[in-house]
């Protein structure tokens, strides 16, 4: 199993990976939630002083591709290309992710060592040539049980369907080459018992436990049907299964077959982020393909629930695709980033709605946590010049927000950076908020200030030193999921001067109080969140 967090100070990489998404279109919004949230995982994980690797990247072969590239009029590899350079890659930037490395099957550092790792198979006696006749989705590239299929309606009638994609399966017949996927079935199920956190959550772990427990068929990893893929290196009438191909880039990116040292600092994952429709490739065939060739398994597999519009999977076959650019215009990217992993529960189904995007912004964002931060830097600037004052009159108010910092930190390092519980480590880091909005309509600063004695001067200063320091506090902690605003509001208190870039806290840090020092320069900023504008139409 991969090492734990406080194992990797010194060795093993943090090593998080997305999905390697298909490029038949251009990236919709349940793309980007799982790739956010593997960056704010890895950028937490980064603010705790670990070694980190994020990987996320693009699948490039298969029949689906093929046919879409077809449909346009180019070479799949011209599509690919495209697609790669002028919508994925793009849209990563747009949204701050903080990817260590892309990877594309399409490039030689994968192909070459897909094929090596493949061969190793096939000489292992682990793989042999067979013949297969069953329902096949282009669309999730895969052959499905009659079991799954669903009774086509209207246009559909007598047909079956995908139930991922409501789209008709093709019959396919083909002389294929066969993993021994079969044999693995009491290995893979002794790894489930051996380790009840290895898929996630604990729907996605009883449904993976009861499928292997049913009897795992052999599994076909060649196509000869089209051409599109990577050669079986022994039989060049085959390619390689997409989905082989596919799962092997968690491995051929970090050095597989090609720079051992580099591999073993990052190899295995720690956690892979799935779909929970592709959650079988990871938590099955992935693992019994490690164990095949004497590689160590990840240590999480962790499936997200789908983003649904009207009750449906967010995707473009079914016209529920919308482009993150349709949010982030509006509501601005780090709100954006925030408002998935704070709205839905990780690892489960959740629905968007702009509505409640709207509602969580204007409450959360510009009236909790923005107007805190207005109202602070705004008083300081004019009590005391922009000059933060030194807290010298602590009393029990402040530690009970002393308190409450702590409660918040603790609370939010373990739910986001050991559970994933993405939503509720950002609440806990907005009831710090509020108890700060409290702390500050109890204390009631701008009546203090009338109070031109020594204690009330010093009253007011601590006020207002309390209020800063604990805003220093939420910046750091909200780096991860609000990078920019984070900024913003560190360079706002002084920070940035007095105690170095944001990037280079810690989340222990946070927590501990009075880092902020006396005497820092405070300045009024833009506002973090400024009014939204009316909706655009739709």
């Amino acid at each position: 199993m991969a090492a734990t967090g406080s194992e990797k100070q010194g060795g093993k990489a943090y090593y998080v990976s997305t999905p390697i998404y298909y490029v038949n279109d251009a990236p919709h919004l349940g793309h980007a939630y799982t790739t956010v949230a593997g960056d704010v995982l890895t950028r937490w994980h980064r603010q705790r002083g670990e070694k980190v690797w994020y990987l996320t990247g693009t699948d490039e072969h298969g029949q689906k591709i093929m046919r879409t590239a077809q449909a346009n009029g180019v070479t799949p590899q011209e599509w690919c290309d495209k697609l790669v350079e002028e919508a994925w890659k793009p849209l990563w930037e747009h949204l701050e992710i903080a990817n260590d490395d892309f990877i594309r099957t399409t490039e030689k550092r994968h192909t070459d060592r897909v094929q090596e790792f493949v061969q190793a198979l096939y000489d292992k006696g682990e793989v042999y040539k067979g013949g297969y006749e069953g329902p096949y989705c282009v669309g999730c590239e895969e052959y499905k049980l009659p079991g799954e299929l669903l009774d086509g309606e209207g246009a559909f009638a007598g047909q079956k369907l995908c139930p991922v994609h409501k789209t008709p399966v093709e019959i396919l017949k083909e002389e294929n080459y066969f993993f021994r996927l079969s044999e693995y079935g009491p290995k893979l199920l002794e790894l489930y018992e051996a380790h009840p956190d290895f898929v996630q959550p604990e729907s996605a772990r009883n449904e993976v436990v009861n499928f292997v427990r049913q009897g795992l068929q052999d599994l076909s990893i060649s196509r000869s049907t089209f051409d599109w893929g990577i050669k079986v290196p022994w039989d060049d009438k085959h390619v390689i299964y997409v989905w082989i191909d596919a799962l092997l880039n968690y491995a051929t990116a970090v050095g597989y077959g090609a720079d051992q040292d580099r591999f073993d600092s990052i190899f295995p994952a720690d956690i892979h982020l799935v779909g929970k429709d592709i959650l079988r490739f990871h938590a099955i065939i992935w693992p019994a393909m490690l164990m095949a060739n004497g590689l160590p398994v990840p240590g999480r597999v962790f499936a997200n629930g789908w983003l649904l519009v009207s009750g449906e999977k967010m995707s473009k076959s079914n016209l529920t695709g919308i482009k993150p650019q349709d949010l982030t215009s509006h509501f601005g990217v780090d709100a954006y980033r925030w408002y998935f992993l704070r709205a839905i529960a990780y690892g489960q189904d959740g629905s968007f709605s702009w509505e409640d995007f709207s509602a969580r912004y204007t409450s959360e964002l510009a009236n909790d946590y923005g107007n805190l931060a207005s109202r602070v830097t705004a008083m300081v600037s004019r009590y005391f010049d922009g000059t933060l004052p030194e807290a010298t009159a602590v009393g029990a108010a402040e530690t009970a927000v002393h308190e409450g910092l702590a409660k918040a930190v603790a609370e939010a390092d373990r739910r986001i950076g050991e559970e994933l519980d993405f939503s509720g480590g950002i609440a806990a880091v907005f009831e710090f908020v509020r108890l700060v909005n409290g702390y500050l309509t109890e204390q009631e600063p701008w009546k203090v200030a009338k109070d031109k004695s020594e204690e009330g001067q010093a009253r007011l200063a601590t006020i207002l030193y309390t209020a800063a320091e604990a805003l220093r506090a939420v910046a750091v902690l909200l780096n991860p999921v609000m990078p920019d605003t984070s900024r913003k509001l560190w360079e706002s208190l002084g920070a940035e001067a007095a105690l170095g870039a944001l990037a280079d806290q810690r989340v222990a840090e946070a927590g501990e109080w009075g880092r902020l020092p006396a005497g820092a320069t405070v300045t009024k900023g833009e506002a973090l969140f400024p009014r939204l504008e009316e909706r655009p139409e739709a």
